[in-house]
């Protein structure tokens, strides 16, 4: 776990201070975890989360279906 001194405006101690109080946490440090983490799934661009990274090796290794026409396309995807 890395320590750190930070200084913090009057409006983000207040949000922290909800924060750790919405959620029954302990201290602060918690509570900023809790908003780092929300801005991580909501803002951050998905190829810089690692779960993207393994969500793309996943779908390399998939086998396509290969069709030698439309008919056989839209045969497929009607009976899906």
């Amino acid at each position: 776990m890395v320590q750190a001194v930070i200084n913090i405006d009057e409006n983000t101690n207040r949000v922290l201070n909800i924060v750790k109080a919405k959620f029954g946490l302990k201290d602060k440090s918690h509570a900023i975890n809790i908003v780092v983490n929300e801005y991580e799934e909501n803002f951050l661009e998905p190829q810089l989360r690692p779960e993207y990274i393994s969500k793309l090796k996943r779908i390399k290794k998939q086998k396509g279906i290969h069709f030698k026409n439309l008919g056989e396309l839209k045969k497929h995807i009607e009976n899906i």
